[in-house]
């Protein structure tokens, strides 16, 4: 870590959660733990001042994140290992800053992210998992991993995702822009890997709901066509639970100085390396 000065203007913040024990990414009144509340809390004691956090993408709860970006303005100055220590000094064990940096004054945490990526892990067993459970989605329905796959790319480019939003979702327009979406088989593990310039709420739990149907052979692969050009979302199944899902990157341009991430979770990368390579 360097010991250039950081702060005195805009701080980043990258850092991962295992969102299992907490209500989301929000602040919560009533007390009930949240990421938010956790980061507020350590930052500002290493700040010495009350701070205000901007996260990239808000995650609900028991969902979780290998690569989440936040900002805060402050005139503390620290280096490096000051803030990143510091913070994690004060955060519970789940929650852990792995870099912290100086942003110019117009970069947005939100606003200036180009793309986010999650990505969905299902473990696929006639037994229920018992040390990931809280960490992986689970079916004992046999999923046809290339099925799932070649169906999910009719979702690729700009489309109205009415179908795939959540009923209480605030975002004023449906329109979001898929630029990549895979599904591959590792073991006894799936991976869904989508990448969009945004998401609906719920969004990526009812995409891998309605392929988790077709994968089961529930339903046919032209479905999710379907789902999609009528959008209505009480045609589009379950939603799958939280458990599986991780944001686990966060696009910026270059000029901001954020690092790019190394897509996880760590479990994960190995099974995603082979794959990427065995498809370009």
């Amino acid at each position: 870590m360097t010991d250039t000065p950081i702060g005195s203007g805009r701080v980043a913040l990258a850092f991962e959660y295992d969102g299992a024990g907490y209500h989301g990414w929000q602040f919560q009144k009533s007390g009930i733990p949240s990421i938010e509340g956790a980061l507020v809390k350590a930052i500002s004691k290493v700040a010495d001042h009350p701070v205000e956090l901007v996260c990239a993408g808000r995650t609900d709860a028991g969902v979780h994140a290998s690569y989440q970006v936040v900002h805060f303005d402050t005139p503390s100055v620290r280096d490096m290992r000051a803030w990143v220590m510091g913070i994690n000094t004060g955060l519970p064990p789940a929650v852990s800053v792995h870099w912290a940096g100086a942003v110019p004054e117009d970069f947005h945490a939100r606003f200036s992210a180009i793309y986010r990526r999650y990505r969905y892990i299902i473990f696929n067993h006639e037994v229920r998992p018992g040390i990931l459970r809280k960490q992986v989605s689970w079916t004992f329905r046999p999923l046809n991993a290339e099925v799932m796959n070649n169906a999910a790319q009719v979702l690729l480019g700009e489309h109205d995702f009415s179908a795939f939003r959540a009923a209480g979702c605030q975002s004023r327009t449906p329109n979001r822009r898929l630029d990549s979406i895979a599904v591959s088989r590792h073991g006894d593990y799936l991976v869904l890997d989508v990448k969009a310039n945004a998401f609906l709420h719920h969004m990526v739990r009812n995409i891998a709901g309605a392929l988790m149907a077709v994968g089961s052979g529930k339903r046919p692969e032209h479905w999710i066509r379907e789902i999609l050009t009528g959008r209505d979302r009480k045609l589009a199944g379950v939603t799958a639970p939280p458990d599986g899902l991780y944001l686990v990157d966060v696009g910026y341009p270059d000029h901001f100085g954020v690092p790019k991430s190394h897509p996880g979770p760590g479990f994960v990368r190995p099974w995603q390396n082979d794959f990427m390579s065995e498809n370009g």
